[in-house]
C-alpha cells in the first residue's frame, strides 16, 4: 500500500512545488513507484514535469466533480515510475462546485484511495491556501510535509497550518501525522538562514528533515526547462539536495 503525502504551506513562494516535483523524481530515480497529484490551479507541478497544461482534457477538476476517474487522468513523466493527475485553472471554480457535495472534505480521498495500491508513494501539491482543496488533501493524507523557508517571517502562518491539522485530525483524519519541516533557500552564509534553522528545529526538533534544500540556481532554471534538476543538472546542488530528502523519506518509512 503507498502513503500518500501532502506538501502544505498555504504561505506562497517556500519551495512547496519545487519540492513535490524534485522529490517525486529522485523517488522514482531510486526505483519507488510515485504519483504528484496536483492541487494546485496555478498547475505548477505539471508544466513542472514537462506536461502542456493547454493541452490537456483530464485532470484532477474531472475527477473531483466525478466527471472522469482518476485512473484515466493519470499522465506518464519523462522519467520512468513517475506518474502525474496534472492541474488546470478550473480547479479554482471546483471549492464552488464541491459545496453542495455531501462529506465534501473527502472527496480527494475517494478518488485517490483505489490508486493507493499501483503506488510506493503519492504526494500531493497543495495551493498555498487552507481552502476546501488544501482540506481535501490533507484529509486524503497520511502525513504532511511542511516546507519552511529560511526567511525572516518563516515561522509567521506555521501556527495557522499547524491548527488547520489539529482540525482536520480532530475532525476528519485521525490518522494524519506531519511527516517533517523541510528547510528549503537554505544558505548557509546567511545569519538568519541560520538563526531560522536553529528556531525551528528547538521547536519542532525530530520533526525537522536532517536534509535542507539549499538556495540554488539550477533548480530554479530546471523549472523554465520544464524537468526536474535531476534531468537538468544531476551534479548539481538542488539535485543532491532532492536526492537526500527522498533517501531520508524512505529511511524513515521502511
Amino acid at each position: 500500500m503507498g502513503k500518500i503525502i501532502a506538501l502544505a504551506n498555504q504561505k506562497g513562494g517556500v519551495g512547496k512545488t519545487t519540492t513535490a516535483i524534485n522529490l517525486a523524481a529522485s523517488l522514482a530515480t531510486l526505483e519507488k513507484k510515485v504519483l504528484v497529484v496536483d492541487a494546485d490551479p496555478q498547475a505548477n507541478a505539471s508544466s513542472g514535469l514537462g506536461i502542456d497544461v493547454k493541452q490537456v482534457k483530464k485532470t484532477i477538476y474531472e475527477c473531483l466533480i466525478g466527471e472522469v476517474k482518476p485512473e484515466d487522468a493519470i499522465l506518464p513523466t519523462e522519467i520512468e515510475r513517475l506518474d502525474i493527475i496534472p492541474s488546470h485553472i478550473n480547479l479554482v471554480g471546483a471549492e464552488l462546485e464541491m459545496l453542495n457535495i455531501e462529506s465534501r472534505e473527502k472527496i480527494l480521498s475517494k478518488v485517490l484511495k483505489p490508486l493507493k495500491s499501483s503506488y510506493d508513494y503519492i504526494l500531493i501539491d497543495c495551493s498555498p491556501s487552507l481552502g476546501l482543496i488544501t482540506v481535501n488533501a490533507l484529509t486524503a493524507a497520511d502525513s504532511v510535509i511542511i516546507p519552511v523557508q529560511c526567511e525572516y517571517f518563516a515561522l509567521e502562518g506555521i501556527s495557522k497550518l499547524l491548527n488547520t491539522i489539529r482540525i482536520i485530525k480532530a475532525k476528519l483524519n485521525p490518522s494524519l501525522e506531519i511527516e517533517g519541516f523541510l528547510l528549503t533557500m537554505y544558505d548557509a552564509r546567511l545569519r538568519l538562514a541560520n538563526q531560522i534553522y536553529e528556531e525551528v528545529k528547538k521547536h519542532f526538533q525530530e520533526l525537522v528533515f536532517t536534509t535542507v534544500i539549499q538556495r540554488n540556481v539550477k533548480l530554479s532554471e530546471s523549472q523554465s526547462f520544464a524537468q526536474p534538476v535531476i534531468l537538468y543538472d544531476a551534479a548539481s546542488k538542488g539535485s543532491v539536495n532532492h536526492m537526500q530528502l527522498a533517501k531520508e523519506l524512505i529511511d524513515k518509512n521502511s
